[in-house]
């Protein structure tokens, strides 16, 4: 039976590959990888989005019109959610339809202030269900793929989660997000101190949610969580971290819900029983879903 998004898939993976300099197939991430590496060394002109944190620069915008050409090319029928594209107005609704979740700069603050990582994230989504998922960290040169019932991977080697069940020998990743309501900095930092006094092992953040996923998927910490992120963050690191074995949640609940990729609140882990000790501690609230007309 003919798989029918096989060809998807492969242009994404085989392109990203060649930014790697894993294979020599496709332009797409080759020219976004040049892109963010040639900016790092040059104009890194900022502007703001919904505050003085929320930043994007030119190379966000060149990145995302740079993917969105390239697919479009191949496959013309295809729908789009880019966060830039979602920041200039166009909507942000997830349909049957297939579509591309682009995050072209995953980590602007980090890319803004040389802080090295900074990933390009695209997710892939049939149904209202990611098929595939690339997470390419520029600046490590790493390259981590995801396709449903296929297995995650980076630059081709199988990821595995940690099998590690005991929360207090953990390390969780986490973010603080670019709001600065009071209200949410208040309970951001109660559920990091309900965290931290479980105790765990220790809290760490790489500065971008799609990175911050990956280092689940690879073993490298137990979990991460935040409220605050968007679907372009997360859509192609879910998958990844699904497929590695690992458990996604919604904060909602004493035991979590399923995730929602437009909830904009999401608990990646190594298993059931640290997903749900986590949600236990997050003081929870509920910022403006992504698919809310009025969302910013």
């Amino acid at each position: 039976m003919v798989d029918v998004w096989q060809t998807a898939m492969d242009h994404a993976v085989g392109a990203a590959r060649r930014a790697g300099q894993v294979c020599c197939s496709g332009a797409l991430i080759r020219c976004v990888d040049q892109v963010v590496r040639e900016a790092l060394q040059d104009d890194r002109k900022v502007m703001t989005k919904s505050s003085s944190v929320d930043l994007v620069t030119q190379t966000d915008q060149k990145v995302e019109q740079l993917i969105i050409q390239s697919v479009k090319e191949k496959f013309p029928t295809h729908r789009f959610i880019g966060e830039e594209s979602v920041a200039a107005g166009e909507s942000c609704v997830l349909t049957d339809a297939p579509t591309w979740i682009i995050d072209p700069i995953d980590g602007t603050t980090n890319f803004v202030h040389a802080f090295p990582f900074v990933a390009v994230s695209i997710g892939f989504s049939v149904n209202k269900q990611v098929e595939f998922g690339v997470v390419f960290s520029c600046l490590e040169d790493k390259m981590f793929t995801a396709r449903r019932g296929k297995g995650a991977f980076c630059d081709g080697e199988p990821l595995q989660v940690s099998d590690q069940e005991d929360i207090k020998q953990s390390i969780i990743a986490t973010e603080f997000g670019s709001s600065r309501d009071p209200e949410a900095v208040d309970r951001i930092f109660s559920s990091l101190r309900n965290v931290l006094c479980i105790p765990v092992h220790g809290v760490r953040g790489a500065g971008t949610a799609a990175i911050n996923m990956c280092l689940v998927a690879s073993g490298c910490v137990e979990a991460y969580y935040e409220i605050g992120i968007h679907v372009w963050d997360i859509a192609a690191g879910s998958l990844i971290v699904s497929e590695a074995g690992g458990v996604l949640m919604d904060v909602d609940g004493k035991d979590g819900g399923p995730l929602d990729l437009m909830s904009r609140r999401i608990v990646a882990a190594n298993s059931r029983t640290i997903a749900e000790r986590i949600v236990r501690e997050i003081d929870a609230f509920g910022p403006p879903r992504d698919d809310e007309p009025l969302r910013r």
